[in-house]
């Protein structure tokens, strides 16, 4: 076959290329993807000691696929204070977190000013702790809501000690798609130029794929392959910019309203993320979030191409609002001994991938 010699040569594979992997046998995709992974990172499993903060769920935005957000007449609607923020804060880096991962609602009656005041507030308290914050999505609706330019809110914001950019906001970056599932949200040309904005600026982000609703598998190779040539474009500069890690986000399905009426076996999650994994040459890791996958789906991802786990996060709100198991966190001696006990080598890691700790 073809692709499979594409593969044994190390080819970089087409958009025709990667429609075909999906007619390879799973243990075939992941012989491939792991020798791939062990080139780039061994057997390390990386992980890092993080929290999630989400300030607001009240939203501007209806996206179908959302349980989290809120509007203004709903009972479960709330805003965080900055003390409420504070107080998180000081709780969490007591006990050891190295990173804030701040992502919010398209809230209309939070400001800018107040945002940035609490990356900045934040950032004085604690100069070494790694603020990643603000999605994409966050910062087009600042554009819409507020006027502001994507130059002068990323500008504003690395004044206001924000270090990285998560991934969100991606969903699937075929606009059809984007019209059924989040329609007036930042489209797929808008989150790749603010990212590529970031990037010029020498800065690292995420980037993610929602998946597993009403995409086809098409769709995800065209969504890899954008962000294949963004990273060609941002490592072309030479800056230190560009995607440190890739994030393919397994759809929840309870609490939203996309009529979505079959659910993603273990196959085709572990096959996506496969066929990431060989496909984005360019981007150092791959993340098997366990917040939208489990531990133990997210454990076996390890031999099919990720290497990450991502973190501790303490407490998400996002995924557990539409049903995973991920509402209470994980703590870092079940990591340690969990990725131990796979076979692999247990990391600790910062949010720009430098190892603080190996676990032998």
């Amino acid at each position: 076959m073809e692709i499979l010699e594409k593969l044994q040569s190390g080819e970089r594979l087409n958009y025709e290329d990667g429609v075909k992997l999906w007619d390879l046998d799973l243990f075939d995709l992941g012989k491939f993807a792991f020798a791939i992974r062990k080139e780039k990172n061994g057997k390390n499993v990386y992980f890092n000691a993080n929290r999630h903060i989400n300030p607001s769920n009240l939203c501007a935005d209806t996206c179908k696929f959302c349980a989290f957000s809120a509007h203004r007449k709903n009972e479960n609607a709330y805003t965080m204070s900055d003390d409420e923020i504070m107080r998180i804060v000081d709780e969490t880096v007591a006990r050891g977190t190295k990173e804030i991962h701040i992502v919010s609602s398209h809230n209309p009656f939070v400001t800018p000013q107040q945002y940035l005041g609490i990356f900045k507030a934040i950032k004085q308290k604690y100069p070494l702790l790694h603020i990643k914050a603000m999605t994409a999505a966050e910062i087009d609706y600042w554009r819409r809501k507020w006027k502001m330019s994507y130059e002068e809110t990323i500008g504003l914001m690395m004044q206001s000690g924000v270090d990285s950019m998560p991934g969100g906001g991606a969903e699937i970056f075929d606009e059809d798609v984007r019209d059924k599932i989040c329609k007036g949200k930042v489209s797929s040309e808008q989150w790749l130029r603010i990212h590529s904005l970031w990037h010029a600026r020498g800065r690292q982000s995420n980037a993610t794929m929602l998946f597993g609703h009403i995409e086809s598998r098409a769709h995800r190779i065209d969504h890899i392959l954008r962000i294949r040539a963004l990273q060609d474009e941002s490592l072309s500069r030479a800056n230190g910019g560009g995607f440190n890690a890739f994030i393919p986000l397994v759809y929840q399905r309870e609490n939203n309203y996309l009529d979505v009426k079959g659910f993603l076996g273990s196959v085709e999650i572990l096959k996506t993320i496969a066929i990431s994994r060989i496909l984005l040459d360019n981007v150092a890791h791959i993340k098997a979030y366990w917040a939208t996958s489990t531990l133990s789906l997210a454990l076996v991802a390890q031999d099919f191409g990720a290497d990450d786990l991502d973190g501790t996060i303490e407490n998400e709100s996002i995924q557990s609002s539409a049903g995973a198991g991920s509402k209470k966190g994980q703590s870092k001696r079940d990591f340690i001994d969990m990725i131990g006990t796979a076979g692999f080598v247990p990391v600790e890691r910062d949010s720009l991938y430098n190892q603080i700790e190996i676990y032998e």
